[in-house]
């Protein structure tokens, strides 16, 4: 584009702007979108019952973790190496500390870890064997790397090995005690000369059918730990038992009523303990914990409103006879519409990123003063959310503004673009439909862009309900956020075509 398009065409955009802002009913409608989402997302934080009270460990990412375990600990200075056989995981499940049925949780969790301290949400490193996947060697609770499967026994154990060299823990099995290979390797940044070391177990919440459906019931597990050896800069003395943490209310577990324990047996130790390391990730296990998404939901009200905006900002001048003013003072048409684009994606920009900004902290705040714990997200996450919210609505704008240039008639546009984008919003997340034909409208209509709020992250080592009307979405944010685009960007290409071929 030459200097003197780009001189028209700054002409062309001052013009739309001037257009725009003149007309005091646009300006009333996107500042009423900004209270809009702001009035929703209020009344999604209100008080209603009193929540926990209880604020949620926090992780080296940022994110809001569960981190309660029995833990059989002791210092370790410098570089070392612990060995041990797992030969024994049971477990109970059931509804209360009473329960005395057998059952292990899959994700039940015993084996070695070191740790930056005691503290909730410190840095981590563990091998382990679990209830139903095998080895694995997590860290930093969201990191998670499968190691052999299979279940462990008396004659058939599970051997661990965990060693550390500086801020770098590797994590090791073995059949036999001889034969080792490599699970995965862990580099704890910043992590202190002098950490604490040792045995762990714990237990998160297992889903069950209930006569309504399906729950999470609480439980417990115990692991055995036999010839255990230990090389290094181990601190001499005996070793000492902490249960750290009590859980939050978001693993499901009871480690609050059933205390967990270490007791010496024979050469090594049992260890007792519920509760889970991981992220917290909400669903039915966290309730009363909420998250990002509570407080930017009434960004599907503040949609309606810009959509509304974006299609009668082209489809007023057809219904008042002023497209061919506009063409005739632009001799490039799609320039037109790019231009009304711009200006129209921009304002609805400014709204829904203003609107977040402002309920973000102040949901987050006016719910912790209500005793609710928040899920704490990195603040990458957090500026998504907000910088989302902006460009979700943009999208939706531009998407009206095409569809109403397409159909020339305000009414029939608005309809078209709220039944493609809120309704399968409303009716994928309010649970009225099944989960597959949630997950279906959220992948294959405009609905998906609603995707870029998300906060909440899947991981498969934490057990939840992830569907649509727990907050999950199926396709990533940014892809999620690129279906409404590639709706968008269909119906502003087709909007350009007919404005050169048809409108005079």
């Amino acid at each position: 584009m030459t200097t003197a398009a780009l001189g028209a065409f700054g002409a062309l955009l001052h013009a739309e702007w001037t257009k725009f802002r003149t007309v005091r009913g646009w300006w009333a409608s996107c500042v009423g979108a900004v209270l809009l989402v702001c009035l929703v997302g209020l009344l999604a934080t209100a008080a209603g019952n009193e929540g926990s009270g209880s604020s949620l460990p926090v992780g080296p990412g940022g994110e809001a973790v569960n981190d309660d375990f029995s833990f059989l600990h002791r210092p370790l200075t410098g570089d070392g190496t612990i060995t041990v056989a797992v030969t024994s995981l049971a477990g109970v499940i059931g509804t209360g500390p009473g329960d005395t049925g057998s059952g292990l949780a899959p994700w039940a969790k015993a084996g070695i870890i070191v740790k930056d301290g005691l503290t909730q949400g410190s840095s981590y490193a563990a091998v382990m064997v679990t209830g139903g996947h095998g080895v694995r060697m997590q860290y930093d609770y969201t990191h998670d790397v499968a190691g052999a499967a299979g279940a462990v026994s008396a004659p058939s154990p599970g051997w661990l090995r965990l060693r550390r060299s500086g801020d770098v823990l590797t994590g090791y099995q073995s059949a036999d005690g001889h034969a080792w290979s490599e699970v995965g390797t862990a580099r704890l940044a910043g992590l202190p000369d002098t950490v604490q070391a040792g045995l762990f177990v714990t237990s998160p919440s297992v889903e069950q059918a209930t006569a309504t459906g399906s729950g999470f019931a609480p439980a417990v597990a115990t692991g055995t730990f036999d010839r255990m050896t230990l090389n290094g800069g181990w601190a001499e003395g005996s070793w000492q038992y902490r249960q750290v943490g009590r859980d939050a209310g978001v693993s499901g577990s009871y480690t609050a009523d059933t205390k967990g324990k270490a007791v010496r047996a024979g050469s090594g130790y049992t260890v007792t303990g519920a509760g889970d390391i991981a992220p917290v990730v909400g669903g039915p296990a966290a309730s009363g914990v909420r998250s990002i998404e509570n407080f930017v939901v009434g960004a599907f009200a503040g949609l309606v409103v810009v959509v509304v905006v974006a299609a009668g900002y082209i489809t007023v001048e057809y219904r008042r006879g002023l497209i061919g003013l506009t063409l005739a003072a632009s001799p490039h048409r799609g320039r037109v519409l790019v231009a009304k684009a711009l200006v129209v994606g921009g304002v609805s920009f400014a709204a829904g990123t203003v609107a977040a900004a402002v309920m973000v902290p102040f949901g987050g705040a006016r719910s912790r003063a209500g005793g609710f714990p928040v899920l704490t997200v990195p603040a990458g996450t957090e500026a998504r959310v907000v910088v989302g919210t902006g460009l979700l609505l943009a999208a939706a704008a531009v998407l009206a503004l095409g569809v109403g240039t397409v159909l020339r008639r305000g009414a029939v546009a608005i309809t078209v673009v709220v039944a493609g984008t809120v309704l399968p919003y409303l009716l994928a997340t309010a649970s009225v439909l099944p989960d597959g034909a949630a997950e279906w409208l959220l992948r294959v209509t405009p609905a998906a862009g609603f995707a870029v709020q998300q906060s909440v992250v899947r991981y498969e080592q934490v057990v939840t309900d992830y569907s649509p009307s727990s907050g999950y979405f199926p396709l990533s944010p940014w892809a999620g956020l690129a279906v409404l685009c590639g709706y968008a960007a269909v119906a502003f290409g087709t909007g350009v075509v007919l404005l050169r071929r048809r409108d005079a």
